[in-house]
């Protein structure tokens, strides 16, 4: 008698055991569960963070996509080597080249730059151009007058910036859509290793 109350005594703590073994199991499947499905949702936010933060402006459609002159090219590079890889930046290369900023500007720790593209210096007679790009010393003061020290994201880009030139220039806009004195920012916040670029339609002139 005393061996069978023994032996349902330990089927029945065993039972007790492997049911609480059981329940363990199911909340932890329970909270892998809630977990793993979380991971995709916390992904899928910050991939639509970056997105909302990365570059804009009609003219980011003239970026190539691929490459060195991408805008994921770009960002490997410090500015003057990363606009050197970019189409549309090729007279502004042209310049900083002439006027001996290239080491300047890939060695500053965190820059905005204004950048002008072909067209925009293209709208210059080729006359003055060409003078300017003789004159180093007018030209380095016109180049600078494009940096702004700091990297400006778009909710800080507005307001007035002292220039590498040591004067200002004014930003005027929000959201996508700013304008720098007569230009447009026609595609704006590309990143590079050391440098935000905006990149507008005119040459800003002192």
């Amino acid at each position: 008698m005393n061996r069978l109350i023994h032996r349902r005594s330990a089927a029945a703590a065993a039972a007790i055991v492997m049911s609480i073994g059981l329940a363990a199991c199911s909340s932890s499947d329970d909270t892998s569960s809630s977990s793993n499905d979380s991971t995709p949702s916390a992904s899928a936010s910050a991939s639509e963070d970056m997105m909302a933060s990365g570059p804009f402006g009609p003219g980011c459609s003239a970026v190539p996509t691929s490459g060195e002159g991408s805008v994921e090219g770009m960002a490997d590079d410090p500015v003057a080597t990363a606009a050197s890889n970019n189409p549309l930046l090729t007279t502004l290369v042209k310049a900083v080249t002439a006027a001996d900023l290239v080491d300047t500007l890939n060695g500053a720790e965190a820059l905005t730059v204004f950048a002008p593209t072909d067209d925009a210096f293209a709208k210059i007679p080729a006359e003055d151009l060409n003078a300017l790009l003789a004159d180093k010393e007018q030209l380095t003061t016109v180049l600078t007058h494009h940096v702004v020290e700091g990297k400006l994201s778009p909710e800080d880009v507005a307001g007035e910036h002292t220039t590498l030139a040591g004067d200002t220039i004014t930003v005027e806009g929000s959201g996508e859509e700013f304008t720098v004195g007569e230009a447009n920012v026609i595609c704006g916040n590309v990143p590079t290793a050391n440098a935000t670029v905006y990149v507008v339609d005119s040459v800003l002139m002192p």
